[in-house]
């Protein structure tokens, strides 16, 4: 069985930081593209970074281009999202997800999420 269990959220003031991490089970882990998407009620979800298989190829919404740092530890199953100079508008519910996908660039659809792990800025 695929699992994906994100962990690492919390409450944070404005311009502080924190590293989400996601730990994978079920499936080969070096064979998933990986993504981190947030969702806040109302609004549609959000990309914000994905990882090809590989780790090789990363991309960013351009609201966190140059704050967020996406990264993989295929050793350890374990994907990470380091968020720095954090923003009240960063505040979500964030979720990583994953599918098989072995080129060297990010996918375009995911097929695996986990529960979410809430992020909350404080102005």
């Amino acid at each position: 069985e695929v699992q994906l269990v994100e962990s690492g959220g919390g409450l944070v003031q404005a311009g502080g930081s924190l590293r989400l991490s996601c730990t994978l089970s079920g499936f080969r882990f070096t064979e998933h593209a990986m993504g981190w998407f947030r969702q806040t009620p109302g609004k549609e979800r959000e990309r914000v970074s994905c990882i090809s298989s590989r780790g090789s190829i990363t991309a960013y919404a351009d609201s966190v281009k140059g704050r967020f740092t996406v990264s993989r530890d295929n050793a350890k199953n374990t994907l990470y999202l380091q968020m720095n100079s954090l923003e009240p508008e960063d505040t979500a519910m964030y979720y990583c997800a994953s599918r098989p996908y072995s080129a060297h660039q990010c996918a375009s659809e995911y097929w695996y999420w986990g529960q979410g792990t809430q992020v909350t800025v404080s102005s």
